[in-house]
């Protein structure tokens, strides 16, 4: 289960340090952790502030208070 996260992670990496970076470019392989890095940040960010947000909106649509 992890794996998948950590191919996804990479995978995603991957496709962004390829914009910047040749696949066949020795220092492929860091900056593509570099990015599955910042991957993994964004979505943990994503998902730490995304409920706050999302409760204020649905407990403002349905009236609760």
């Amino acid at each position: 289960m992890i794996s998948w996260i950590v191919r996804g992670l990479l995978a995603g990496g991957g496709v962004v340090s390829g914009w910047f970076v040749a696949e066949d470019a020795p220092k492929f392989g860091v900056v593509q952790m570099m990015m599955a890095l910042i991957l993994l940040t964004f979505v943990v960010a994503v998902l730490a502030f995304w409920p706050e947000r999302w409760t204020v909106t649905l407990n403002r649509l349905h009236g609760y208070r």
